[in-house]
């Protein structure tokens, strides 16, 4: 079986040998985060189990540590949450999302990256490409899976940039995936205050995706990328956004565009913020 690394296409995954795949369903509304596991139970593609951004991606329980409105689980839950799946070294992960979003989905992608795993995939467009191409779903609670042994760790020092080496300015160039309004400070619907880190540079993360919902080519994607970024090389890049969750899309559309390396400020806006005397820029 082909290994996929960053995006796996409607058909491709249909191909794919049901016993050697692990898929799972991200759908979530930041609105209604309830939303995406009613929408998993009324349909899904066959075999998928679902992850909840809030609950099974994040531990909310740790906000007050100023890690931002997502922080990271643990490694002990993210192991256990691998178990219960019957995730085995080897297996070819899928994640998925509603649409075009990839949002979750690119969460839970990053997660695995972070825990070593390397055979994990979004699927380019979700579950919305699913229907497209008329492929079969079902409904109802995932079947029960037979537990696994599961002991990952995570891999800080490579993937991770922390608020103490961000403060000291010598973590690298900040690319910040919010979108431009909440980036300059114009708006801002969900944190303390507007803004962005001093110095961070904007990628809106929606600008990742054509006119077709989909993640634009990996040679339009690096030219893009290469625009805002200038010189700076991909392993002196730091992606934030809110919560750390769409920072995870463009560090996505780096990887699939060939430029490698860059890492994560897991805290992003809302932990950047949850300390007053950290500077705030707007424009």
């Amino acid at each position: 079986m082909t290994l996929k690394t960053t995006l796996i296409d409607a058909t491709e995954l249909a191909a794919l040998p049901p016993q050697g795949v692990l898929i799972v369903d991200c759908r979530f509304d930041l609105a209604d985060p309830d939303k995406g596991g009613r929408d998993y139970l009324d349909g899904h593609i066959p075999g998928a189990v679902f992850a909840s951004l809030d609950h099974d991606l994040s531990d909310l329980s740790r906000q007050a540590e100023g890690l931002g409105r997502h922080p990271l689980p643990l490694e002990p839950a993210f192991n256990a949450m691998l178990s219960r799946w019957g995730w085995q070294a080897g297996m070819q992960v899928v994640s998925y999302d509603a649409g075009s979003g990839a949002l979750a989905a690119a969460r839970l992608w990053w997660l695995l990256r972070l825990a070593g795993v390397k055979r994990v995939a979004v699927l380019d467009g979700g579950y919305a490409a699913w229907l497209a191409a008329g492929l079969p779903v079902e409904s109802g609670a995932a079947a029960a899976r037979e537990a696994t042994r599961v002991a990952l760790h995570y891999d800080a020092s490579q993937f991770l940039v922390d608020h103490a080496a961000l403060a000291d300015g010598a973590s690298g160039q900040l690319l910040d995936a919010r979108a431009a309004p909440r980036y300059r400070g114009d708006v801002e619907p969900l944190d303390r205050v507007g803004g962005h880190v001093p110095g961070a540079l904007n990628r809106p993360f929606a600008d990742n995706l054509g006119n077709d919902g989909r993640f634009k080519s990996p040679a339009q994607l690096r030219g893009e990328f290469v625009a805002v970024l200038g010189s700076t090389v991909p392993s002196d890049v730091v992606h934030m956004c809110g919560s750390g969750v769409t920072a995870c899309h463009n560090l996505l559309a780096m990887e699939h565009a060939g430029l490698h390396g860059s890492r994560l400020y897991a805290p992003s806006w809302s932990g950047w913020v949850s300390d007053p005397a950290r500077p705030v820029a707007k424009g």
